[in-house]
């Protein structure tokens, strides 16, 4: 069961591990990333969904952000991508809103399974908090920083002060957790890009495709990974008519 604070609200998500080390939530009846291979998932949908390798080189500071920071696969591969990009050349900020999130050891455990990305499983699980505050802040090195903004997405969303250049829209599936897709908080995303920036998603659902539309987000939906059909990405034009 989920831990609940003095108020009854649920502050963890409890997890079960299936096929050994995948992890899934029992509460929204998914698995975290895909069971194909959730880093090439990674790889597919949200790093060139967004074209991070073409836009890194002529960015020397970036901010991605994402919805639902989950076991911290997005964040870990992510940065390894951009070492192999810039080096130690320009800084990454990443920036994520999660409102369960997991204990250090089940997010190293997660990880395990792909050990080129142990080295950054170890420095995140070694400043990682066991009881987040509401929000909290790390400075990996010079180059890259997690942000993190525990609580609800909608109003942790609303009172960030900044704007991203890219973001990983990937909360559990929409018809499993339709809080995470709707129109008031996919609107706080559209105002929360800088213009000419972009999103990407697993999910081609037809009213997330509405909500990110009326959002303001051009949409286009491409090639899904492994055996989805379809997925979306889109952006915020340079110059607003909404």
């Amino acid at each position: 069961m989920n831990r609940q604070d003095e108020t009854g609200s649920p502050t963890r998500c409890e997890i079960e591990w299936h096929e050994g080390d995948m992890p899934y939530s029992p509460e929204f009846g998914d698995h975290f990333y895909s069971r194909s291979d959730g880093r090439s998932e990674c790889e597919h949908v949200f790093i060139n969904g967004n074209d991070l390798p073409g836009r890194w080189p002529e960015n020397n500071s970036f901010t991605v952000a994402e919805l639902g920071f989950g076991t911290g696969l997005n964040f870990c591969e992510t940065w390894r991508r951009w070492n192999e990009i810039r080096g130690s050349d320009g800084h990454l900020l990443f920036v994520s809103f999660e409102k369960f999130p997991l204990r250090g050891a089940e997010i190293a455990r997660a990880l395990s399974v792909w050990p080129d990305l142990d080295d950054f499983s170890r420095q995140l699980t070694g400043h990682w908090p066991e009881n987040p505050p509401g929000s909290v802040r790390i400075d990996f090195d010079d180059c890259i920083a997690l942000e993190l903004h525990v609580g609800d997405a909608l109003q942790c969303l609303s009172l960030w002060q900044d704007q991203a250049d890219a973001w990983y829209l990937d909360g559990f599936a929409p018809d499993r957790n339709p809080d995470m897709w709707s129109s008031e908080l996919l609107r706080q995303v559209y105002d929360h890009t800088v213009p000419g920036g972009s999103f990407a998603t697993y999910s081609a659902a037809g009213w997330v495709r509405r909500n990110l539309e009326a959002a303001g987000f051009n949409v286009e939906k491409r090639q899904g990974y492994a055996g989805k059909r379809e997925m979306c990405t889109g952006g915020r034009a340079l110059t607003d008519t909404a």
